[in-house]
C-alpha cells in the first residue's frame, strides 16, 4: 500500500484562496476531525452515506484509519483557516491486484462558513495532484447525491465525468430516498474509459 509523504505547499494545493492551508491528516488532528465530521453530518444528511446518529458515537482515535497509508486509506487532506478546520477530503484504494489502478475519494466536506472561496475546488485539486504521483493509479472515483447540484458542479470542474447513477443509493431516517450519480476521473491518458463512454 502505497503512502504519500507531506508535499510542499505549492504542489499539493494550486490556487489556494489566501490565508488558507491544505496539508495530510495528522494523529493529533482527530479531534478536530471528527467534529467537523460530526457537524457535516448532522447538518447535511443527504450529502453523506454515513449516518450522523451512528458517526456521533464513534471515539476520535476511531478515525485513525484515514491517516496515510492506514488500512485502505491513501491519505486524508484537511483544509485550515489558522486553528479552524474548514474541510477535508478522504482517498481509499483497494488492496485487490485487479482493482489495485482505482482510488476513491470519499468523506468531501467543506464547512458552510467556508464555501464560495474555492476551498472545495482546492482539496479536490489537491487530491489529484497527490493521487498522480503514484504512477499505479489509472482511475479515481467518487459517489455524489443527485440533488446535489452545487457539488456536481465542482467534481466536473476537475474534471470528474458520470458513467453511472445508483437509484436509491441511500434512505434517510424521514423516508426520502436519494440517488447516487457515480463518477470517474482519469489520471493519465489511456486509462480505461468509463463504461458507456
Amino acid at each position: 500500500m502505497s503512502t504519500f509523504p507531506a508535499a510542499p505547499r505549492s504542489r499539493i494545493a494550486q490556487d489556494l484562496p489566501p490565508g488558507l492551508e491544505i496539508r495530510l491528516m495528522r494523529e493529533a488532528d482527530l479531534k478536530t476531525y471528527k467534529a467537523l465530521r460530526d457537524a457535516m453530518l448532522a447538518r447535511h444528511e443527504e450529502a453523506f452515506t454515513s449516518d450522523a446518529a451512528a458517526e456521533r458515537g464513534r471515539d476520535a482515535e476511531s478515525y485513525r484509519s484515514r491517516l496515510s497509508g492506514a488500512g485502505h486509506c491513501l491519505f486524508t487532506l484537511l483544509a485550515w483557516d489558522g486553528p479552524q478546520l474548514l474541510g477535508a477530503l478522504s482517498a481509499e484504494r483497494d488492496s485487490r491486484a485487479k482493482i489495485r489502478h482505482i482510488a476513491h475519494i470519499v468523506g468531501m466536506m467543506v464547512d458552510e462558513a467556508a464555501q464560495g472561496r474555492g476551498l472545495g475546488r482546492a482539496l479536490m485539486q489537491a487530491a489529484l495532484a497527490l493521487l498522480a504521483q503514484d504512477e499505479a493509479l489509472q482511475l479515481v472515483t467518487l459517489s455524489v447525491t443527485r440533488s446535489n447540484r452545487p457539488a456536481r458542479r465542482l467534481y466536473e470542474r476537475c474534471g470528474f465525468a458520470r458513467y453511472g447513477r445508483l437509484e436509491g443509493a441511500i434512505v434517510l431516517p424521514d423516508g426520502r430516498v436519494l440517488d447516487k450519480d457515480l463518477m470517474v476521473h482519469r489520471l493519465r491518458p489511456g486509462a480505461p474509459p468509463a463504461p458507456g463512454a
